[in-house]
C-alpha cells in the first residue's frame, strides 16, 4: 500500500475486541501485540477509566474497512 493512500481504520486482520489497536498497528506498521501492551500500560498508569473511554470513542469514530 502506498504511504499516501494509508487510512486509519479498524482492523479486520488483527482484531481482538474492536480492532482499534490492530488498526493503529497496521497504520504505523507495528506489531499489534506491542501496540496492545503499550495501550494497556498507558491505560493502567492513567487508572484505567480514561483509557477505556478513549478506546470506546475510537471504536465508535474509526471507519471500518471497506472490502
Amino acid at each position: 500500500m502506498n504511504d499516501q493512500n494509508k487510512k486509519l481504520v479498524l482492523s479486520n486482520r488483527s482484531r481482538m475486541i474492536g480492532g482499534v489497536c490492530g488498526g493503529f498497528a497496521e497504520y504505523f506498521s507495528l506489531d499489534p501485540t506491542l501496540v496492545r501492551v503499550g495501550y494497556v500500560l498507558i491505560s493502567a498508569f492513567m487508572l484505567g477509566l480514561p483509557g477505556i473511554l478513549a478506546y470506546i470513542i475510537m471504536w465508535a469514530i474509526m471507519p471500518r474497512v471497506q472490502d
